[in-house]
């Protein structure tokens, strides 16, 4: 196994920026145990740019662990491109498509990935809410256009509720979408370099799998494998494949969705950045198939990569081990993540 100076990137200034330390932390502490050279760059409000700290750190390659805007939407992986440095997840613009919960839509839609209903609202739509709402129904889910980690999402029953729910979710974004409430079980399915490596059961006692279901102890229960039969399960994890693809995802990314009595599915979003903490869910996911913490975080950073193709002249050129590797050096880490993936679904599937 060759080791790398990696920079773990972690803090961030958005609103899920203690979560991304947490990730931060974890990720970083795993990747020592494996040998690598590990420089934590930790940014926020307080610190210097994100851009002067990359310089200085001079990392063969970026390990990603923050969460939000900022973090997950495309920006820090732009950064990265014109810097040179390989980076984990997605490319700038799969990063951006996901992080947007209406592009998304629009996106599963185009290539046949069940979703559920929904419009949008602005400021303007709260003069004339009844209107606006017409006969869509309730209940319905409230979420901004453009935040993570459910930030800001709520539940309505009427419409009191909802123009209290579109004012709170408005805080956060100028536009805002609303959904139609779905009863089902909520699911999440961890894809590794494109291919399902197992799914989890949320179950939030609230009822809404919000921010504070997330991150409050004991406020939801996990369970895993979700109680699914085997046919069923391969059809959500084939589904959240289709999702990731629609969007152009790559790395690792989580799929949620709503699976109903009904025999429908509806996915909810694609994380492009899940959480890694080691309670998080698709460390929980990995390891119910086979794949320790560690081996989650090395198969990870054996994804990183540039996307932009963008040309640099002598003077720019990527650090020597950020450069195109030798076909016997990449075979090695290619060939295990292969293994890893055939392992998670074969234990998946029983």
């Amino acid at each position: 196994m060759s080791t790398k100076r990696v920079g773990v990137l972690m803090g961030g200034l958005s609103a899920e920026r203690e979560v991304s330390l947490r990730t931060g932390a974890g990720v970083a502490e795993a990747l020592e145990e494996r040998g690598h050279e590990v420089v934590r760059i930790a940014f926020g409000p307080e610190t210097r740019g994100v851009d002067q700290l990359v310089r200085e750190a001079q990392i063969d390659v970026a390990f990603l662990a923050l969460h939000g805007r900022g973090g997950e939407d495309g920006c820090i992986q732009g950064l990265l491109e014109l810097l040179g440095v390989p980076y984990t997840g997605s490319s700038v613009l799969a990063s951006a498509l996901a992080m947007d919960k209406l592009k998304s839509k629009e996106l599963f839609r185009l290539h046949n990935v069940p979703t559920a209903p929904y419009y949008v609202a602005t400021k303007e739509s709260l003069g004339d809410l009844a209107e606006v709402h017409g006969s869509f129904g309730f209940p319905v889910i409230v979420k901004p256009r453009g935040e993570g980690s459910s930030v800001g999402v709520s539940r309505a029953d009427d419409l009191v509720a909802l123009e209290a729910s579109i004012r709170g979710a408005l805080a956060h974004d100028d536009l805002v979408l609303i959904e139609r409430f779905v009863r089902g079980m909520e699911v999440h399915v961890g894809v590794l370099d494109g291919r399902s490596i197992g799914a989890i059961e949320v179950v939030p006692k609230s009822g809404v799998y919000d921010y504070a279901s997330k991150y409050t102890p004991g406020a939801t229960d996990y369970i895993c494998p979700p109680r699914l039969g085997s046919t069923r399960a391969r059809g959500v994890m084939n589904l959240a494949e289709r999702a990731a693809r629609s969007l152009g995802c790559t790395g690792a990314c989580r799929v949620d969705l709503l699976v109903t009595e009904g025999e429908n599915e509806y996915v909810l979003e694609v994380n492009t950045l899940p959480g890694m903490t080691k309670t998080s869910l698709l460390p929980k996911i990995a390891a119910s198939a086979g794949i320790d913490y560690g081996a989650l975080c090395e198969a990870i950073l054996n994804g990183a990569n540039l996307h932009s193709h963008i040309l640099r002249g002598a003077a720019a050129k990527p650090t020597p081990s950020a450069a195109t590797s030798k076909p016997e050096a990449s075979a090695k880490p290619k060939a295990e993540k292969l293994r890893l993936v055939k392992s998670a679904k074969k234990t998946a599937n029983g």
